[in-house]
Formats: C-alpha cells, sequence, structure tokens
C-alpha cells in the first residue's frame, strides 16, 4: 500500500480541551508571531499530546521555545522543567528503547526527511507509556536545526495490540469494529490479504489479494508506498504517508499507517483522512483571515505586556491613529511613548483587567506623536502568551464626535445664556444687576480671564460699568479716562459696528497708550464687540485673557454679538423706565382725576340701578294687578250666563252679556246710569283668548320678577337627600291633567332603586314641568314623551325624550339663554324666561343642563344632579 510522508507546519499542535491560556511560550522565540500563536491556539485545542518546538544549535546545544501544557498530562513534567532541561525528557526513555531513538534523530538530521518515532517512556510516578513522536525538521539561515513535532501517547494502542495477539477472537471482533482499510503486504508490494468491512471500497477482495501495488494504484504512489514498506521492514518502527486517489466520489486524502506484521510483511492500515485535510485547509484560511482582521481592522488593535505596557504587535491602523511607526512602537512601552495622557487611566485599566479579566468601552485619553490630544473606546482583555500575561486591546476614536458633543453642549449653554438673559431683561428693571450678571456668566461660559461693559459717553469719556475677574489679575472697575486721543483711537476700533478680534495684542499696531493700558491690565488677548443704541456707539462687551494668547472661536464671538444686542435692550429698556418715571407723576395725578370721575359716574349708575329697581317693581306690581284683575272678571263672565244667541246661526256663535254693575264706579267720570246698566255681549272665544293672554302676561310678569330676584340675590335652595323616583312620580300627578289636555303620553323608565340625590324638591318639579310644558307649547297635540335615568360618575343624568319637532344647533345652545326670541312666536318670551329659570335652578344644584337635537324627530333635554355621598351645596 502507498503511503507519503508526513509535513508538519511548525507550531501546528496543542493538546486536546488545553485553554489558550495554558498554553507555554518561551519569549525568546526566533520567529515568534502573534499570527502563529493564534493559530497554534485554535489547531492545538483540538488535539492530544504535546506539541512541541525544538532548536539544535550547530554547537550541539539544545533550546526549546515551545511546549505545549499536554507535557503535564503526557510526561508528568512541567513545561517550564522542560524548557529548563531537556535532558529530563529523554531520561524518561525506556533503556530498550533509547539507541532506536538515537537512530531515528540521526537519520532525521541526515536526510532532513520527517522524524517518526514510538517507544516507552517510564514516568516520574512508574507509569509505562508508549510514545509515538513525529516531527518536520527545518534548517534554518543560522545551520540551526528546528524541529516542529508531536508526541502522542499511544499506549492504550500497544496494550490493544497485545490483548490482540492473546486472543485470535477478540482481535478479529476489533478488527470489524475498525472501519479503516487493513491490507497485509508482503515486502515486493503484493496485497497479501485485506480487511474491508466497514470500509467505503469499490474493489473487490478477489479483485485486490494477489495483485501488486503497480496494478491497483498510480505510479507515483505505489513508488512511494514500495519505499514505506522497505522502511518499515527495515527499521521494524511506525511507518506513516498520506496521499491522495482519485474515487468515484472524486479526488479523496488517505492516510497509511504501516507496521510489521510478519516476515517481511506488513500490515498497512488505511483511513480516508480528506474530511480532516479540509478542515485543516479551512483551519488555514480561517487563521489567514484573522491575521488579516487584525491587519486590516479600521480600529486600533495593540498586543502589549500585562505590567510593562510593552508593546508586542501594532496594526496598521494604530500607525495611523497615534502616528507612530510600527518599528517605533514595538518593543517601547505606552510610558516611554508618552502614550497616555493620565497615567491613572493605564493603573485603572490594569486594576479592572486583573480584577475582572475583560475591560469595555473605556473613554481613555492619548496623546498623539504630533502632541495632539485624542479621545478613544478603549476595549481590552487579558491572553496569555508563553506564560506572560499580555493585554489585546482594540481603541476606537471618538474625538470627532466629542468634539460635535462638546460643540452642541456649548450650542445648548449659549442658548441658555441668551434666554435667561432675555428673561432677566423683561423680568427686572435693574440695569446694574443685569449688567453685573451678564458679565459673570459670559465669562464663566468663555472661561476668560476679564469680562467687562464699557460706556462711551461724549461728556464722562469711557468708564466701566459692569465686570468679573479672576482674582488673579487686576481689575478695571471702576477705571474711566477723558484722554480725547485714546478715546478716539478705541471708537475709531469700534466703529462702524465692527467686532474686534485680538488673539495676541503684542500683535496687535496700536499707539503706546493702547499697548500700556493692556500692560497695565495684563490683556493678553481680547475680544471687543460695540454696544450699539439707535446707530450710535454706546459702549462695548469685551472678554480679556490675561493668562496667554488666545483663539477666539466663531461660536464664541457670535455669542458676545448676541450678548451685546441684549445688553443694548436692556440699556434702552432702562432709558424708557427713567422717561416713564420722570411722567408719572402727572400720571398719577391723572389717574386720581379719572379715578374719582369714575366713583362719581359710579355713584351715578349705582342710583340709575336703584331706580330701575324701583320702577321695575312698580310697573311689574301694578302690572300684575291689573293683569289679575282682568283675569278674574274675565273668568267670573266666564263662568256666569253662557247662552247661546242667533238661532239662525245654528249655535255656531256664543255670546255673553257682561253686565257692568258689579264693577266699583270711577269718581272721576261717572257714567250716566243707562250706559252702567247697559249689557255687552261678549264672543266666548275672545273672552278665552283673553284669558290665555293675561295668563302668559302673569307668568311673564313673575318670571321677570324671579330673575331679578336671582340676579341680585341668587337662588334659594333647600338642598336634602331625595328619591328621584319618588320625586318624579309626584311630579308626573301635577302634570297629568296637562298632558291629558294635549292629548301626550308619558312613559317613565327610571329606575326605582336609583341613588338618593341632593335637590330643592319643590324647584326641581318646576323645571321638569317647564321642560315638559316646552314640548307640549311647540308641537300638536298627540306627543309622547320618555323619561329615563342613569348613574354617571358620581351625577345621575335624567333624560326626557319626545317625538315632536326638531331644532337647530344653534337654537339647541341658545334655549337656555336670556336673549330676545322671535317676536311672532307667541309664546316664545315667556318659554324663554322659564328655561333660563331652569338653568340656574340646575346650575344651584351643582349639575348641568341641555338639550340634544335628535337625528329622525324630537328633542332630548338632560340634565345631571350630584348624589348624596359626593354632592357639594353649590349656591350662586
Amino acid at each position: 500500500m502507498a503511503m507519503i510522508a508526513l509535513n508538519i507546519m511548525p507550531i501546528a499542535y496543542i493538546s486536546k480541551g488545553q485553554r489558550v491560556d495554558e498554553i507555554v511560550i518561551s519569549p525568546h522565540k526566533p520567529d515568534f508571531q502573534p499570527e502563529k500563536i493564534t493559530l497554534l491556539s485554535t489547531i492545538a485545542a483540538n488535539l492530544p499530546g504535546i506539541v512541541f518546538q525544538i532548536l539544535q544549535r550547530q554547537d550541539g546545544s539544545v533550546f526549546i521555545p515551545y511546549i505545549s501544557s499536554g507535557c503535564k498530562y503526557l510526561s508528568e513534567l512541567e513545561p517550564e522543567a522542560v524548557q529548563a532541561d531537556f535532558q529530563v525528557l529523554y531520561k524518561l526513555i525506556h533503556p530498550q528503547d533509547i539507541k532506536a531513538f538515537a537512530e531515528s534523530i540521526n537519520v532525521c538530521h541526515t536526510t532532513l526527511r520527517p522524524w517518526h518515532w514510538e517507544g516507552r517512556i517510564i514516568t516520574p510516578s512508574g507509569k509505562l507509556k508508549w510514545i509515538q513522536g513525529t516531527s518536520q525538521p527545518e534548517l534554518q539561515e543560522a545551520g540551526d536545526f528546528l524541529w516542529n513535532g508531536l508526541l502522542m501517547d499511544i499506549t492504550d494502542r500497544k496494550q490493544a495490540q497485545e490483548k490482540l495477539q492473546e486472543s485470535e477472537g477478540r482481535y478479529k471482533a476489533i478488527l470489524d469494529a475498525i472501519p479503516d482499510l487493513m491490507f497485509r503486504i508482503s515486502r515486493d508490494g503484493e496485497y497479501l490479504d485485506l480487511k474491508s468491512e466497514g470500509a467505503n471500497i469499490t474493489l473487490s477482495r478477489e479483485e485486490i489479494v494477489g495483485k501488486h501495488l503497480q496494478e491497483l494504484l498510480p505510479s507515483d504512489v505505489a513508488t512511494i508506498s514500495q519505499v514505506a514498506i522497505a522502511k518499515t521492514l527495515d527499521s521494524g518502527t511506525l511507518q506513516t504517508c498520506e496521499y491522495q486517489l482519485p474515487t468515484p466520489l472524486g479526488v479523496r486524502d488517505y492516510e497509511a499507517r504501516l507496521v510489521v506484521s510478519g516476515t517481511d510483511e506488513v500490515l498497512a492500515i488505511v483511513r480516508d483522512i480528506t474530511d480532516r485535510k479540509q478542515g485543516e485547509v479551512a483551519l488555514q484560511n480561517l487563521a489567514q483571515k484573522f491575521a488579516k482582521a487584525f491587519s486590516c481592522s479600521p480600529d486600533s488593535i495593540t498586543i502589549s505586556t500585562l505590567q510593562e505596557g510593552c508593546f508586542i504587535e501594532v496594526n496598521d491602523s494604530f500607525v495611523k491613529l497615534s502616528g507612530y511607526e510600527r518599528d517605533e512602537a514595538i518593543g517601547k512601552t505606552s510610558f516611554e511613548l508618552n502614550f497616555w495622557v493620565d497615567d491613572r487611566d493605564r493603573l485603572n485599566l490594569v486594576q479592572e483587567l486583573q480584577t475582572t479579566g475583560v475591560a469595555r468601552n473605556l473613554e481613555v485619553e492619548f496623546r498623539q506623536k504630533s502632541g495632539e490630544i485624542i479621545t478613544t473606546l478603549l476595549s481590552a482583555e487579558v491572553i496569555d502568551l508563553n506564560g506572560i500575561p499580555s493585554i489585546l486591546a482594540v481603541h476606537h476614536d471618538i474625538t470627532e464626535r466629542k468634539q460635535v458633543e462638546a460643540q452642541f453642549r456649548f450650542c445648548a449653554q449659549r442658548d441658555r445664556l441668551l434666554a435667561e438673559t432675555l428673561v432677566r431683561i423683561r423680568s427686572s428693571l435693574n440695569l446694574e444687576q443685569i449688567l453685573q450678571t451678564t458679565v459673570t456668566e459670559v465669562r464663566q461660559f468663555l472661561q476668560a480671564d476679564r469680562v467687562f461693559i464699557s460706556l462711551n459717553n461724549a461728556n464722562l469719556g469711557i468708564r466701566t460699568l459692569a465686570e468679573s475677574v479672576d482674582p488673579k489679575y487686576p481689575s478695571v472697575s471702576g477705571w474711566s479716562t477723558n484722554d480725547e486721543a485714546y478715546l478716539k483711537e478705541v471708537r475709531n476700533l469700534l466703529k462702524d459696528n465692527f467686532v474686534r478680534v485680538f488673539e495676541d495684542i503684542t500683535q496687535m499696531k496700536v499707539s503706546p497708550k493702547v499697548k500700556a493700558h493692556c500692560q497695565k491690565f495684563q490683556t493678553k488677548a481680547s475680544l471687543a464687540v460695540p454696544i450699539m443704541l439707535n446707530n450710535e456707539l454706546f459702549g462695548a462687551l469685551i472678554a480679556n485673557q490675561c493668562s496667554g494668547s488666545r483663539h477666539w472661536q466663531p461660536i464664541e464671538i457670535d455669542l458676545l454679538q448676541q450678548m451685546s444686542e441684549q445688553v443694548a435692550i436692556a440699556i434702552q429698556q432702562s432709558q424708557i423706565c427713567q422717561k416713564l418715571a420722570e411722567l408719572n407723576t402727572n400720571l398719577e395725578q391723572q389717574v386720581q382725576e379719572r379715578t374719582a370721575q369714575l366713583q362719581q359716574k359710579m355713584q351715578e349708575v349705582e342710583k340709575l340701578h336703584r331706580v330701575k329697581d324701583v320702577v321695575l317693581h312698580t310697573v311689574a306690581h301694578d302690572l300684575r294687578t291689573s293683569v289679575m284683575g282682568n283675569l278674574m272678571v274675565l273668568k267670573n263672565l266666564l263662568n256666569q250666563g253662557v247662552e247661546s244667541k242667533g238661532a239662525g246661526e245654528q249655535g255656531s256663535r256664543r255670546e255673553i252679556t257682561a253686565s257692568l254693575s258689579p264693577l266699583p264706579p270711577i269718581p272721576s267720570a261717572p257714567l250716566p246710569l243707562s250706559h252702567a246698566q247697559s249689557s255687552i255681549p261678549v264672543s266666548r272665544s275672545i273672552i278665552e283668548r283673553m284669558i290665555q293672554g293675561n295668563d302668559r302676561q302673569l307668568t311673564m310678569i313673575n318670571s321677570l320678577l324671579e330673575i331679578n330676584s336671582c340676579e341680585k340675590q341668587g337662588i334659594d335652595i333647600k338642598l336634602e337627600p331625595v328619591q328621584l323616583s319618588t320625586l318624579l312620580g309626584g311630579t308626573f300627578t301635577q302634570l297629568k291633567p296637562m298632558l291629558t289636555q294635549n292629548q301626550a303620553t308619558l312613559k317613565n323608565l327610571v329606575p326605582a332603586d336609583l341613588p338618593l340625590v341632593m335637590a330643592d324638591g319643590t324647584r326641581l318639579q318646576k323645571v321638569l314641568a317647564n321642560l315638559i310644558a316646552h314640548g307640549l307649547q311647540n308641537n300638536p297635540p298627540g306627543l309622547n314623551f320618555t323619561l329615563s335615568a342613569t348613574v354617571e360618575a358620581g351625577m345621575i343624568r335624567t333624560q326626557i325624550q319626545d317625538d315632536g319637532v326638531v331644532m337647530s344647533k344653534v337654537e339647541c345652545d341658545r334655549l337656555f339663554d336670556l336673549h330676545v326670541r322671535d317676536p311672532q312666536d307667541c309664546c316664545s318670551t315667556s318659554i324663554g324666561l322659564k328655561m333660563y329659570l331652569c338653568r340656574k335652578v340646575i346650575k344651584a344644584h351643582g349639575g348641568e343642563i341641555g338639550v340634544i337635537s335628535n337625528r329622525k324627530r324630537g328633542l332630548t333635554f338632560w340634565f345631571t344632579l350630584p348624589l348624596a355621598t359626593s354632592s357639594r351645596t353649590n349656591r350662586p
């Protein structure tokens, strides 16, 4: 069976189940790279045994850059002990296997072919283990040999082989359970026997047994296999080779392991390793992707030691972010690069990593090579590199975002300052307080050393009105000057409403007097904004920096311009107030005169109201007496003799002979007896209409008197708990004659178990009577009423619905108002007054009243009354 040599990639194995932080890596490894560490950590986690890398120098010394922590499991020795002295591992080899081990090393060293060895070791605890070693030597540029390999524990397999030899039955059962192909092959390459159960093979047993390698395998594979068979028989050791064969499923990868099974014959165990090969390729591709992700990440990524902060590896984004080239950073600490703005940030990071092992989104400031400060979000984790705790850190630059946020905060503070200043100007007339508060808040906002407001006066010169200054610097408060040359120069600087920005006073082209003034008050930078009143220079709002030169930002200049406008408004407002104060004396006198006149007029109006009340009561009393007298006479006439006249008229007309003798004589104009005793025939219908007219007049007069009393004194109601159903029942009994006369019906749907309400029963009965009377008087006979009541939100809502005519929304809205109604409606005035009184009564109860025009026909009157438990006595 053909076989090829196993080529082991450098740093390619970690013991199965081993954690990444258990890997032991020497910091002195010549070709140490982070990419290989990532690949090593990933692959070694899935393989058993010891992964090692041994450097054999030309002088014969041995150095171990790397050995996995599987060493402890396999040999019971710590990886550090083996790195310190390789001989401790050599001393574990069984005495009978030392010679074969030395020969295999010499052969591999001479031929540079892969090293394969199987032998026994005796662990410090006395355990006997079979070990299989595989390695690939690499010749270095300096002439040294670098061995990359794997040691695996094959004790179980060896013990299994011994047991197979002891029992043929057990041997066969085990063979049947193995899915791999097994061949017995002679030295000359003839297939002696095979075991193919459970394996995917396309040829039958008869087509294989008795054939030679050259007959079944490609020539190159057959040649390699023949060499491996010879080597296995000559050395008596396990030989492993890998090869590819075309199959119906495509090209497949196979691994053949050859051992001596008899005289001039070998046993070849062939396994399909296509999936493993594909996994290795995928793993290599994944490692490449991780390496590319590290180098191509837009965020800065660094690997540095945990304790010292020495950079081990950085990506291109770090170079771009920090300004340091890769060679400048690697091998240097972050302190040597002066990377940290605040060294405490580094200490806090280390403490958090030592506590939790991870840090997320820490906002940290760093200093670039140019000296510029940047802000980043730092996320980091602790990783173990060959036993050295290291930090894998990612820096996301948020400098621009922080600048935008600061700009937003600055704008918000500016807007707040302007708004507060505007509020103070509008709410206060104290100019001195407004100006002082303004300069104080502006200085705090700008973080300037001095802010003041100066006044430009033709007579007084220049003087300071308000100032806020750092105590470390001299104050300009109270300073003034009348020097015409100085005043002229300063005014020229601020004329035409121009803002003057001086970032460095020493660079300013001014007269010696102005420079002396700046030196006296230690002014190094200045920002001056004129204050204009009516297009004239009134003064200036000035900010000074005394600690050094300063670059004034546009938003700061804009703030001072807007503040100067607000100060101008405050000054103008103060001037207006002064003018108003001057006019105040005359105005007060005028107000007093007007007040006296108004009081006189009010007294006259009061007299007119009293006259109106006297007239109203007098006229109403006289009208009421006259109407009541007319009613008495007319009703007596109607009830006395009613006789039919005019038989020819067939009773269609009835007349009444009225005797005037019962009436008292009028002394001033006595009538002759003949006239006094005469009889006057009157039609019955005329008398009935006169009675109706007098009834309406009497009702109207009573309503007017009641309304006048309500407007002056309010409605006097006596609230008490009332059962609504009982009250309504009594009301309907009183209304029954009126309903019968108008052929109307009333359906009472009010439940008998309603809660008590707070009401004046007498006045509430009048309200119900007025609402029903409204429907009867505005509709033909035959009207139908429906009465209902429900409890809603602590109130009882009562509804009276009829099927009469409808009203417009405007009429519904005005029904309960006191206003002049249609004069053509004979009943409009009296009904209107009653509706107005109804609302007054319901309001006095603490309820509401209204009317709804139904969609099809009729109206729905409603009103609410408070329950007895939650009522309040409301009096208008």
